[in-house]
């Protein structure tokens, strides 16, 4: 899989301000900012996005997933 594939899997399940994907094709890093994470603990967070990959978490398509993931207001102040 391709960063851009992963990308358009996420930002199709949530509507991302903001969503950088760094990784070798099967381990990956992300960066997703997104006012669907508002009021939402990490968990739920992460959650969320492993939600849009589905089967592919447990196919191995995608074998690792780190990600940092922000509400517009957090990303803001973090990038302040």
């Amino acid at each position: 899989m391709t960063a851009d594939q992963l990308q358009a899997l996420i930002t199709a399940g949530i509507a991302c301000d903001h969503c950088a994907l760094e990784g070798d094709g099967r381990h990956w890093y992300a960066t997703i900012v997104s006012s669907a994470f508002e009021g939402k603990r990490l968990i739920q967070r992460h959650q969320q996005v492993y939600a849009t990959l589905g089967s592919r978490m447990h196919t191995d398509e995608v074998h690792a997933l780190s990600m940092k993931t922000y509400t517009p207001a957090e990303w803001a102040a973090q990038s302040a």
